[in-house]
């Protein structure tokens, strides 16, 4: 009996362990097969597709490279025919006949702006400077220069570089200019190519231009300039040298710090510009490459994960279980998408409230501005009430002998020192009132005029050399008037308080226009230690009492909301220089009586 049970037993274990056991070497096999397709598919989309991106990448960087040949010669061939135009200019040629060059460095840098050239330089026939668009280099002889000398023998327009001792290579283009035969002077126009490099920053490449004699003169690693291919990758291990220089494109990184950047794992392309034996060279490191094969290969292996994990989950006998954690995670995202939207409210409001304390404190730096300028308004205001005075008193003397007609004379100077003061006047209260949003036409120079009224005792009582460069035409922005103002009045403040230790107290105001409105205020002070943190609130580099640091920030802000930016940068000798940009209004959109309204 007990025997029996126990061959039932083992018969019935015999034919219940044989099913599973078998499906657990089925799906063995199964799993080293999809592994074993899985390796193999990898295997050959890795090389398949190596070779594709390899020379997909060869082509793009062929195509950029004819490119870059292209913008090249089109600069060159842009300015090469300036110098022919402007050595048949009448009012250059009667200029030169007559010896009167008052109104030709005007003239110069109008078309400078128009041609996009570096700088125009006119010079007489005996090699001096008498024109030129930087008024520094009037004078200047230039009769042994390359340029003046190839000039003076050729007919023609004479194409000639230099390296100045900054490292940096000059192009220019001349020609001379002559009547009947009869030599006035040369016109000179130079070229600034370095702008083209900056095109090429952004891509994933070395990019350099070699002249004739193999030196580069352009590249986007500005050590290489005035140096030999050979000689720039020797300055450091190449493959230092070519990381550098791909990663001065700003739009570049390497894994590998150890990888080699030469043989197969760089392309060197190079290209001939049909203009005095020029080269053009670019070095691609293959990494892009690799990089994206890996892509390619890890959307591989994540599709494989996927079929993996959906066999699984089609043999898993824990599907209800799963489902149950899915419904209790789904209940848990809905709480937490309550929250959210919760905190997203809170947060909205909180900005709001933000926004609000950012206009008083705006309306709060300008009020203290305001307080400011007070001492020095009620200076200026006691002069007019004392000259008044003066007046009154004479005017009653000449009553009193009966000259009439002198006695209106200083009636009409007490009426134009009583227009004086309204004025001093209505500026501090439209200063003083809060800018609003609505925003109209605005000429750029009328809302300097108006931050240099109200800062004109400060200026007087510091003794500042103010020197202005203001365009003949308005320049129209679409702008709060008040509120630019007061970014201006800032930027006027923080140039007397950089000059108040200066021996040299200079200020340059210049409003350029181009694409958009610039305006730029120039001190002669120590200049700026921490750009990084200028616009930051609460950042101030002013003694303790003297400001908390939000002029910046709130004028930063300012600028933005009008659809500009402002910008902050040292000068190159001395200074800080400071820079509105707003965009321009067109002319349809600043029509007549658009203006402000009178007050």
């Amino acid at each position: 009996m007990s025997v029996t049970d126990t061959s039932l037993r083992q018969m019935r274990t015999g034919r219940a362990g044989g099913p599973p056991r078998r499906r657990t070497w089925i799906l063995r096999i199964a799993m080293l097969l999809f592994l074993g397709v899985a390796v193999a598919v990898m295997w050959v989309s890795n090389i398949w597709l190596t070779e594709r991106f390899t020379e997909s990448t060869r082509n793009r960087s062929e195509l950029r490279l004819a490119l870059y040949s292209g913008s090249i010669m089109s600069e060159l061939q842009r300015h090469s025919v300036v110098p022919l135009l402007l050595s048949r200019d009448p009012v250059l040629i009667r200029s030169l006949e007559q010896n009167d060059f008052t109104m030709t460095s005007q003239r110069l840098i109008s078309y400078v702006e128009e041609i996009g050239a570096a700088s125009i330089i006119l010079l007489s026939r005996d090699g001096r400077v008498v024109a030129a668009t930087d008024r520094q280099r009037i004078a200047e002889l230039r009769s042994s220069d390359p340029f003046f000398v190839e000039a003076l023998r050729s007919p023609e327009t004479v194409f000639t570089t230099n390296e100045p001792e900054t490292g940096r290579f000059d192009f220019t283009f001349s020609r001379r200019i002559e009547v009947d035969n009869i030599l006035l002077g040369v016109i000179l126009v130079e070229v600034d190519l370095s702008r083209i490099v900056e095109r090429w920053r952004g891509t994933s490449e070395a990019v350099f231009l070699t002249n004739s004699e193999g030196q580069i003169i352009l590249s986007t690693e500005p050590r290489w300039r005035g140096r030999t291919e050979a000689e720039a990758l020797d300055l450091a291990p190449a493959p230092s040298a070519i990381e550098r220089a791909i990663e001065a494109t700003g739009n570049w990184a390497f894994g590998d710090q150890n990888a080699l950047f030469f043989g197969n794992d760089t392309i060197r392309l190079e290209a001939r510009i049909p203009f005095r034996g020029w080269r053009i060279v670019s070095y691609t490191a293959y990494a892009s490459v690799r990089e994206r094969v890996n892509g390619v290969l890890a959307l591989q292996i994540m599709g494989f994960a996927l079929l993996l994990a959906g066999s699984f989950y089609l043999v898993s006998r824990r599907a209800r279980l799963q489902s149950a954690v899915l419904q209790r995670e789904s209940a848990e995202l809905r709480r937490l998408n309550a929250r959210l939207q919760r905190e997203i409210a809170e947060r909205q409001k909180a900005e709001k409230n933000l926004e609000e304390a950012e206009q008083s404190l705006a309306q709060s730096q300008k009020l203290a501005a305001l307080g400011e300028m007070s001492a020095a308004v009620s200076h200026e205001l006691n002069q007019p009430l004392a000259a008044m005075k003066t007046y009154l008193a004479g005017a009653r003397l000449l009553l009193q002998r009966r000259r009439f007609e002198e006695v209106g004379s200083s009636f009409q100077r007490i009426d134009d020192l009583i227009e004086r003061m309204g004025a001093i006047t209505r500026q501090l209260k439209s200063y003083a009132r809060k800018g609003g949003d609505a925003f109209e036409p605005v000429d750029l120079r009328d809302a300097l005029k108006g931050a240099i009224t109200m800062m004109e005792p400060q200026l007087r009582t510091m003794r500042v050399e103010i020197d202005q460069s203001l365009p003949r035409r308005p320049v129209m922005v679409l702008a709060d008037r008040l509120r630019l103002e007061q970014v201006i009045i800032n930027l006027l403040r923080n140039a007397l308080d950089a000059m108040k230790d200066s021996p040299r107290r200079e200020l340059d105001l210049i409003i350029a226009e181009g694409d958009e409105a610039v305006l730029t205020v120039r001190d002669s002070g120590e200049g700026i230690t921490d750009l990084e943190n200028l616009f930051e609130p609460f950042f101030t580099t002013k003694k303790p009492g003297d400001g908390v640091g939000l002029g910046l920030a709130i004028s930063s802000g300012i600028v933005s909301d009008l659809g500009g930016r402002l910008t902050a940068r040292n000068g190159e000798s001395c200074g800080a220089v400071f820079e509105i940009r707003l965009p321009l209004l067109s002319r349809g959109e600043a029509a007549p009586g658009g203006g402000r309204a009178a007050e």
